[in-house]
């Protein structure tokens, strides 16, 4: 008898101990007065799959489903919040007596105007890595417990101690540059055992990485950035996971990730998705197969897992402010399951903006993962892409290629021209570089007067334009390996020895670009016709491409010279879109042009003229 009751105590011991463990839930709180009524929330915590799970009675609210998996480490509770519902706490009642509150609140106010704004043509956007952008607070540069402890500013395969704080301290910088709009890469928590200062490697989707600061931090950064009319850009990772997320390491279903009999990557072939003679087991590879063996292939087929991470989307722009979205790696994505996520964002926030990377070569390509006017079967949602393509087969050649029938600055032309595949082009995403490519200063030779043009055009073109941190103060760096685009921004630490956010810090040839930058980025912001206008281009003869912004209340006219020699133009030409002006004013230098008579151009120069 003696020995049955010692054998019932430990039961009952390891029984207390499992249900006494903690339990954490996905998401960490909602609001009321949502659009949709519907939460499902994700419980995680040692053996909470077997209790016995109900709510106590709260007005407005209904639990209408358990669901249990075959892991009894996770519940699913669904949730009905109707609109009679109070902000207060919900309490999650758990038969082990370990009873959960779960906090409704009153929403955000100013939706669609003070956050889920949107970033359109209008902004500028600043892409950083808060890694390696500026040093805020020393203090949390190592977090015991994390499994990478590296710190060395001298590696670029180490973390450098950059943090949420350092950017917070430097918006004052951006805002006088011209930057309307700040996207910073993941945020959140990327405990993985070596160095993933890129963030795209999530073990946590509701703690902000710790090496970067705290949620607080976060919610700090988006109120500052609000408060100066600035907007903030989260970057999003549907597609995949850190390794070490804890639904990875522990999950809640057989199919929560794809899962193969030998680990088998996406082969990376976008053209399968649409191709109409593709073979099944390529277009499964390409979206089924791991990103890398680091990051394993999120299943959206589970609803459970398709919730959670549309469900993060939407709590992240409620909880922070968020105004725009830029989606990583969209086309390994399951593309209903994007269609279904963008949905649910827009029909809350309306006015957000979202845009997905899309790395493929070809306007086609690109133009199948956005709104299109494209009669093909799967129809896309996603309102804009980022332009790889106005990259690649555009400035990019128009400055690295001589001119000829179908080279140099003509395939800036005949890409643009291809614009007609969209449903909207303005809405474009265009750029020079980012945390995965060369750095563009780098690609042109670190040629100032071609890197001039090129920004040049990047700030007057069509589309959205996005910036990478740095490009102000002519960072170079090649792909080989990815660190060495994504190098410090001198003066973000404390005790560097040059500060480059600093006129006194900079080069004379540094301030050269930075002036050329903010000069354009300031004119933009007043410019009506560079916002909102029209395009209207003219095919490029000897090297030269003529293109204007205008609208009803003023014309812009912007003419790139890709030669190495000195070209004149005939206004005479363009007399359709400068008729009724008589003279031109170059914004970068403020030269007045007479648009009467033929116009000199430097050698590899480009005008941007406000007629006057």
């Amino acid at each position: 008898m003696f020995k049955k009751f010692i054998a019932f105590s430990f039961l009952m011991t390891i029984t207390l101990a499992v249900f006494c463990q903690e339990v954490n839930v996905y998401p960490s709180n909602w609001w009321v007065g949502m659009k949709n009524p519907k939460v499902q929330l994700m419980l995680h915590g040692t053996g909470i799959g077997k209790n016995t799970i109900s709510i106590t009675p709260y007005t407005g609210v209904r639990l209408e489903k358990v669901h249990k998996p075959e892991n009894a480490n996770y519940v699913f509770l669904d949730l009905v919040i109707s609109n009679t519902a109070k902000p207060g706490n919900l309490e999650i009642k758990v038969s082990s007596g370990n009873n959960i509150k779960f906090p409704l609140k009153a929403r955000r106010p100013g939706k669609g105007s003070a956050y889920a704004q949107g970033v359109t043509s209008a902004d500028l956007v600043y892409l950083a890595i808060p890694d390696r952008f500026s040093n805020g607070d020393p203090s949390n540069d190592r977090i015991p417990g994390l499994r990478d402890q590296s710190l060395n500013r001298d590696s670029i395969f180490h973390r450098h101690g950059g943090d949420l704080k350092g950017v917070l301290n430097h918006l004052d910088y951006l805002q006088d540059m011209g930057v309307t709009a700040l996207w910073l890469l993941p945020v959140w928590e990327n405990n993985m055992p070596d160095r993933t200062e890129h963030g795209y490697a999530i073990t946590n989707h509701y703690r902000i990485e710790p090496r970067l600061g705290t949620n607080e931090d976060y919610a700090a950064l988006a109120d500052a950035l609000h408060s100066k009319g600035m907007k903030l850009i989260q970057d999003a990772v549907y597609n995949h996971t850190g390794l070490y997320h804890f639904f990875v390491q522990d999950k809640p279903m057989k199919d929560w990730l794809h899962e193969w009999p030998a680990y088998t990557n996406t082969n990376y072939k976008d053209q399968v998705l649409f191709d109409p003679y593709a073979a099944k087991t390529d277009r499964k590879k390409m979206l089924d197969g791991w990103f890398t063996p680091m990051m394993p292939d999120l299943n959206h087929g589970n609803p459970f897992l398709a919730n959670f991470l549309i469900q993060h989307a939407i709590w992240s722009v409620e909880e922070f402010g968020i105004d725009g979205y830029r989606i990583d790696t969209y086309m390994y994505n399951d593309l209903e399951f994007m269609n279904r996520c963008n949905k649910a964002l827009l029909d809350e926030y309306p006015r957000l903006s979202i845009f997905g990377e899309t790395w493929v070569h070809g306007v086609p390509n690109q133009s199948y993962f956005c709104e299109n006017n494209l009669q093909v079967p799967f129809k896309s949602n996603l309102p804009a892409t980022t332009d790889f393509q106005l990259l690649f087969y555009g400035i990019q050649e128009s400055l690295t290629k001589p001119f000829g029938w179908t080279e140099g600055v003509n395939k800036l032309y005949t890409t643009t021209a291809q614009d007609f595949m969209y449903k909207d082009p303005m809405r474009q995403v265009i750029f020079l570089d980012n945390h995965d490519l060369a750095r563009f200063y780098s690609v042109v030779g670190e040629d100032t007067a071609k890197y001039k043009v090129a920004f040049s055009w990047l700030l007057t073109f069509r589309g959205v334009p996005q910036m990478y941190y740095g490009n102000e103060i002519l960072m170079t760096g090649f792909t080989n390996p990815d660190g060495w685009v994504r190098l410090d921004f001198k003066g973000g630490w404390p005790g560097d020895p040059e500060n480059k956010f600093t006129g006194q810090g900079r080069s004379e040839k540094e301030n050269a670009i930075f002036n050329h930058i903010r000069n354009l980025a300031q004119f933009r912001k007043r410019s009506s016709a560079i916002k909102s206008g029209q395009l209207t281009q003219f095919v490029p003869e000897d090297g030269v491409y003529v293109y204007f912004r205008h609208d009803n209340k003023q014309t812009v006219m912007c003419i790139m010279n890709t030669n190495p020699a000195e070209k004149q133009v005939d206004p005479a030409r363009f007399a359709e879109r400068t008729k009724g002006f008589k003279k031109g004013r170059d914004i970068p230098t403020g030269d007045l042009m007479d648009l009467q008579q033929k116009i000199s151009l430097r050698p590899m120069s480009m005008l941007v003229m406000n007629l006057e």
